[in-house]
């Protein structure tokens, strides 16, 4: 080195900061705990009891992807930004581990249930575009005998709260007019977009006032007589 000339010294790099700092540092307030998770259904969802999951791969998100999240958690954003932000959010990528595909039968559904289950996908496409501006996943609708006092139910994963699957009442829907399962239909999807938009799925005040949104009795149908 010549005579004179000052030595640049490369400092190593620094440990990434943690994800919960960088979310807390973002903003993110009224959280109890923040747990990571790696499961892609649900990016981000918030429990009653204030327990944040988010995937553990946004620790190497950008800082706008951060503010993103911290923003959709936030109480009374507008739909409309909602769905921006969601979209944010899934654009960056994120990776699940392998896991066992639950065993799924692969006997064809009677004539009847068929012809009724095409039906059903239909308008919840039709339902999804016109109330949801299509952002829900599309997922299986089945038909269960089982079902003795409910109409409809949503299944989906308590753990990372994904939806899985709508069910309806088989015998409901062969036998009631088809507005009642339409609104059946509708109940389900409004629980699908609690789920998918990390809301607890439940029939509090956020479902009564979205289903008064999208034009259902914030409660379900009266059942058919047995």
């Amino acid at each position: 080195m010549p005579p004179g000339e000052a030595q640049l010294a490369l400092p190593f790099d620094a440990p990434p900061v943690p994800l919960d700092v960088r979310l807390r540092s973002m903003g993110l307030r009224d959280v109890a705990e923040i747990r990571t998770h790696r499961n892609r259904s649900v990016l981000v969802s918030l429990t009653r009891r204030g327990v944040l999951r988010v995937h553990a791969d946004y620790a190497g998100a950008p800082d706008d992807v951060i503010a993103a999240i911290v923003r959709f958690l936030r109480r009374g954003v507008p739909s409309v930004e909602r769905r921006r932000l969601l979209e944010v959010l899934r654009a960056w990528p994120v990776s699940s581990p392998e896991r066992p595909r639950r065993r799924v039968s692969t006997a064809p559904p009677a004539p009847a249930d068929a012809r009724v289950l095409a039906k059903l996908v239909a308008r919840w496409h039709e339902l999804n575009a016109a109330h949801f501006e299509g952002g829900l996943r599309e997922i299986p609708i089945g038909l269960s005998g089982r079902m003795r006092r409910r109409l409809g139910h949503l299944v989906y994963d308590r753990g990372t709260g994904a939806a899985v699957e709508i069910v309806l009442r088989r015998r409901f829907v062969h036998r009631a007019p088809w507005a009642q399962v339409e609104e059946t239909l509708l109940h389900e999807m409004v629980h699908q977009w609690q789920a998918e938009t990390g809301r607890a799925v439940d029939h509090g005040r956020e479902f009564r006032r979205k289903a008064r949104e999208v034009g259902i009795a914030p409660r379900a149908v009266a059942d058919l007589s047995a």
